[in-house]
């Protein structure tokens, strides 16, 4: 065990300790008489010493001890000590036994020798040992204390740690937490790993150093274990910018099983909301444990390697042995159980397994427990077959379980006992079905047959032509599905029969282009089921609805089972062996067209080396995942791979791939381009012909060569599926869903880059923002998109995030997350009255009333902000200010800005120096006269502004001076043109009057004007105005002022003309949001729970 580090004196331990290995900074010694034969004196008095010790008090016979090169002090951190060098020494381990100390003396060899070779001073080699040390111990005692109760003392201390050295919100989850090390270039930073439903964080605090990482899940491109200089293994984690290595786990299997648990839950939840269906432990996010997590890991492979439904749950797993009558032994194995099935997989890949689904289960019975058969049970099914397990653990609560699931089958879907279906009818290929026949009557001929490699062998024989559709049905288990649900396809039938949609239409379009050339299909016959099958589906999956290949697929089923029963083929294929292959996206096709090239790599390097950018392969591969190699060689033959696709499911295209690959291994290393290595896949493929088959040839689809060239050599189907499973077989069903797991970070990515990239491509040319700035501000609102998805409820993700929709219509916003981004990145800082404009700017993009905004919109807001024209800036600011930005419900409808009325008593004078006075009235006419002629037409005018929304209007206009450097000056400024804009809107009011009433007005108001210095733009509502009569209210709905009035008077004041036209740049604002958008978001939330706290512009 490791020992918490402590000095060790050697100067009289020499007598006491032999060293058994040594290296530049550790020591393994055994101590004196242990294990020796024959010891001499000194040992056997020491072995004497030991025995009569106390237990308590007695030493581990093997230790480990750090030593420093030149340095006077050794550090034990395992038991052991040196025979030389200076007289003090670090124990870092000790153990009991040479197997356990030697396991310490690996680790230390594999993870920290290479290591302390960077350091250069000696103490800091002692300090962190020591650290990593006490960390491992720590860890050890966590995990013992994990086992044994729900929430230990010390998940509960990180979790406190977690919270305060990130400032997550409440809801962000730690699931679990490691000691590990961090590397930054050649330099290892020891610290912890905390792992959260969101996020991947590290907290270190070395040498008087800390140091904090925060990577969401999303941000994550790639997730694999490799090794660098120093160590053999370590965790990388790639992300778009940047590769960040971490090793020195206590159990680096386990850390990494549970990050690709999280990476792949969050990517799907957040990413692949188009199809992808969390099971139910795993719908609330918060609630993710890590026990949730292993037990996700345990159901995707039981349902993988079994082939069920995604709705089934596994329940327990158990030891056990089958007795198996073929073998006349009991096979060592486990029982699987789950809501409607009992299953058994043999401990030797491939011997045996068996699927009972509990439908076909008549009892379940306990028989007499002997020294023979331990804690029996026989299962009886309906056909007359009995399996008898033994070595059960907990036999009673297992049996109880079981019978009280049996119970609930039975009486949701009741049983109608029938005989079985003769054979005896059969005439065609009787060899085969002689074979059958036999295999049957020895292994069973239901779903519950035993399943072995001879079963394997005979399917990659061929299936006969008169079991093939039966025995699919039974492979798939479909069968199980059409028992349980009776009338439930006719019943899709009568609703989806005489609809018209988008799907019905495709389908339409691609009835006759299935299977073309077979008879079956050129009358109206055949076409008619193919629609229904179609039909029934896209009505039962509208989520799916209607893919390409699917009719091709249907076709082929329905050539061999009855149309009900193609229906539940097509339901299992879709649904439980092929899953998120048949969606807008094929993302199921492309991870697994991904595991393939890697698989390419791994059993044929001379070809991939050959051809070092596989994508040519892909891109013909990628439809034999789609089509299950229906469309791409010749249908005698196809329907061969379909029988081994149905009993091994995708495990059978994989290695059939990597057969044809390795058969035309040779022209394709010597082909000179894409393709030519094209062609030569596509005449090899059409060349497998089916010596057995009773039917005529049918040719690809895909064959494209001409006639007239040399004879190519035919392939038999048997010959390459034998091949296939002999060279290429080995793969197991867990390897490649763990090669699924890795492959679909990857896939999903690589389609978030592919959005990334064409929602830039067509922002930027209607932008000046550069390239670069364009890219952070995506990943900005990306981000932002993410933070709420983070901790909202999981329903709400699918709202504003659709990949189906257009690139730039994927990501949108809503208000509330547009305003936080408008705080962080908006030049048009107003204090307290940012966000009130932030809100009205929400209002005014949002064409649709949606209450949602693309980045599109977002982006070009902000452009006209930073890089638009005076004019562009006035514009925006002025729209910002009349409907629909600004309602009569706006936040700050309230303001004392409101209520007071403007100053209509004012004279159209201007105070001067002299005091002499000028009559601007005329001017001022001219001047609107003049914006009218040259105003352009084509351009939809915008509506005036009323006197409300010019005082919001000026409001805005003074928040944004606040704090300038040249504040004093422009309020000046900005106080001379609301004075002139009054004076126009008041030109206006009048023009509306009467001429002599017009007069009269002016005359009156002359009369009362004020002085220059009583000149201000509002009346103060806490003093009395000059003039207090009330303002007319026919008077104030007439009063008005334009855009073109607006605009021509800020003209008038050089200082507001810089103010617009000074250049901007964004870059300032972007480093600052990438720093605080985490902080905003957390702040806002708190805020609900602590309504004391208070958002504000950052």
């Amino acid at each position: 065990m490791w020992l918490k580090p402590e000095e060790v004196l050697l100067k009289n331990a020499l007598k006491l300790w032999v060293t058994q290995k040594s290296s530049c900074y550790f020591v393994l010694q055994r101590r004196r008489g242990h294990g020796e034969g024959g010891a001499r004196l000194s040992g056997r008095l020491v072995g004497a010493l030991d025995a009569v010790l106390d237990s308590n008090a007695r030493v581990a016979p093997f230790r480990i001890l750090l030593q420093v090169p030149g340095s006077q002090v050794y550090s034990p951190i395992a038991c052991g000590e040196s025979l030389s060098g200076p007289d003090i020494c670090w124990a870092v381990a000790s153990g009991a036994t040479l197997e356990e100390i030697n396991q310490h003396w690996d680790w230390l060899e594999q993870n920290l020798l290479h290591t302390l070779s960077v350091f250069d001073n000696k103490d800091d080699i002692v300090s962190f040992v020591k650290g990593k040390v006490k960390a491992l111990i720590a860890e050890e005692t966590s995990s013992r204390v994990a086992e044994q109760e729900e929430e230990p003392e010390k998940f509960r201390e990180a979790l406190v740690k977690f919270a305060a050295r990130f400032n997550f919100p409440e809801a962000e989850k730690l699931v679990t937490y490691y000691s590990c090390c961090c590397w930054k270039g050649r330099v290892p930073r020891q610290g912890w790993l905390y792992l959260s439903i969101n996020h991947l964080c590290f907290y270190s605090f070395f040498l008087g150093k800390e140091l904090k990482l925060v990577i969401p899940w999303v941000d994550i491109q790639k997730l694999e274990r490799t090794s660098n200089v120093f160590l053999t293994d370590t965790i990388r984690i790639t992300t778009q910018d940047k590769e960040r290595d971490f090793s020195m786990f206590l159990n680096l299997d386990e850390v990494f099983r549970i990050m690709e648990q999280l990476a792949d839950v969050t990517l799907r939840r957040l990413l692949d909301n188009e199809v992808f269906d969390l099971d139910p432990d795993l719908q609330e996010p918060s609630q993710i444990t890590k026990r949730d997590l292993e037990a996700r890991a345990q159901n995707e492979f039981f349902r993988a390697f079994f082939r069920l439904p995604r709705k089934e749950k596994l329940r327990a797993v158990v030891d056990c042995a089958l007795w198996t009558p073929f073998s006349r032994c009991h096979t060592a194995g486990r029982m699987f159980t789950s809501n409607s099935y009992i299953c058994f997989a043999s401990r030797e890949d491939g011997r045996c397994t068996v699927v009972l689904p509990l439908r076909e289960v008549v009892s379940i019975e306990k028989m007499e427990d002997t020294s023979l058969l331990p804690n029996p049970i026989i299962v009886s099914i309906r056909s007359k077959m009995a399996f008898q397990f033994i070595e059960l653990r907990d036999r009673e609560g297992l049996v109880e379980s079981l019978l009280a699931r049996l119970k609930q089958v039975h009486a949701d879907h009741p049983v109608h006992y029938d005989s079985s279906p003769s054979d005896d009818d059969m005439s065609r290929e009787q060899i085969k079905i002689s074979l059958w026949n036999d295999h049957f009557s020895e292994y069973g001929r239901t779903v519950c047959m035993f399943r072995t490699e001879k079963i394997r062998k005979l399917v990659a024989m061929g299936i006969p032509e008169a079991l093939r559709g039966r025995l699919w049905l039974l492979f798939s288990d479909a069968v199980t599905d059409l028992a349980l649900h009776p009338g439930y396809y006719g019943k899709l039938v009568e609703e989806s029969l005489g609809r018209c949609c988008l799907v019905t239409e495709e389908i339409e379009r691609d009835l006759h282009r299935s299977l073309p050339e077979h008879p079956a299909f050129q009358n109206e016959t055949g076409i008619a089921a193919l629609r229904r099958v179609l039909t029934a589906y896209a009505h039962r999956n509208p989520r799916i609805g209607y893919c390409q290949s699917m009719n091709i697929l249907t076709s082929v089923l329905l050539l061999y089972a009855k149309e009900e029963e193609a229906f539940w083929l097509l339901v299992a294929v879709c649904e439980r062996m092929l899953p998120d292959y048949f969606n807008h996206r094929v993302i199921g096709a492309q991870v697994d067209q991904s595991v393939f090239e890697e698989l390419i790599k791994e059993h044929l390097p001379e070809l991939a080396e050959h051809m070092n950018d596989l994508s040519a392969l892909a891109s013909v591969s990628l439809s034999w995942f789609l089509t299950l190699f229906l469309s791409i060689m010749p249908l005698e033959s196809a329907v061969n791979v379909m029988d081994c696709f149905f009993y091994d499911g995708i495990k059978a295209i994989f290695q059939l791939g990597l057969a044809v690959l390795e058969a035309t291994a040779e022209e394709l290393c010597s082909s000179k381009d894409d393709g030519q290595a094209l062609m030569i896949l596509s005449r090899f493929l059409d060349h497998i012909k089916n010596e057995d088959s009773p039917g005529p040839s049918i040719s690809s689809h895909h064959a494209f060569f001409s006639d007239d060239q040399d004879p190519y050599p035919v392939t038999d189907i048997a010959d390459l599926i034998r091949d296939s499973y002999e060279k290429f077989g080995d793969q197991s069903v867990e390897q490649i869903e763990h090669l699924r797991c890795k492959h679909r970070i990857r896939v999903l990515q690589g389609h978030e880059d592919t959005t990334r990239q064409n929602v830039l491509r067509v922002v930027i040319p209607e932008v000046s923002v550069s390239p670069e700035d364009l890219e952070e501000l995506y990943d900005l609102f990306k981000r932002e998109h993410m933070l709420s998805c983070y901790w909202a409820q999981p329903g709400l993700v699918a709202l504003r995030h659709d990949p189906s929709r257009p690139y730039a219509e994927q990501y949108r916003i809503d208000a509330r997350q547009f305003t936080r981004l408008f705080l962080l990145l908006s030049p048009w800082t107003c204090g307290a009255h940012t966000e009130i404009l932030a809100e009205r700017a929400f209002r005014l993009l949002d064409d649709n009333v949606d209450q949602l905004l693309e980045f599109r919109a977002f982006v070009c807001c902000l452009d006209i902000m930073y890089n638009g024209e005076m004019n562009e800036k006035i514009k925006l600011l002025y729209r910002l200010h009349i409907p629909p930005a600004l309602t009569e419900n706006d936040r700050d409808s309230q303001s004392p800005l409101k209520n007071p009325l403007l100053s209509t008593s004012r004279p159209l004078v201007f105070g001067k120096s002299n005091g002499d006075t000028v009559d601007y009235q005329k001017q001022l006419k001219q001047m609107i006269r003049d914006l009218a002629k040259e105003k352009d037409k084509t351009e939809k005018e915008l509506p005036k502004m009323s006197q409300r929304e010019f005082i919001q209007f000026c409001k805005t206009l003074y928040s944004m001076f606040h704090e300038d450097p040249e504040e004093n000056e422009l309020y000046q400024a900005i106080a001379t043109v609301t004075t002139l804009l009054l004076q126009i809107g008041e030109v206006g009011q009048w023009g509306s009057s009467s001429g002599s009433g017009s007069q009269e007005c002016v005359e009156e108001l002359q009369a009362s004007a004020p002085s220059p210095e009583q000149d201000s733009v509002f009346v103060d509502p806490g003093k009395p105005a000059q003039d207090t009569r009330p303002f007319p209210e026919a008077v104030e709905g007439v009063w008005t002022v334009s855009l073109e009035h607006i605009l021509a008077s800020l003209l008038t004041e050089q200082s507001l003309v810089n103010f617009f036209e000074k250049p901007l740049d964004i870059k300032p604002k972007l480093e600052n949001a990438k720093i605080n958008q985490y902080n905003l978001k957390t702040l806002e939330m708190s805020s609900h729970l602590h309504p004391e706290l208070k958002l504000s512009n950052t």
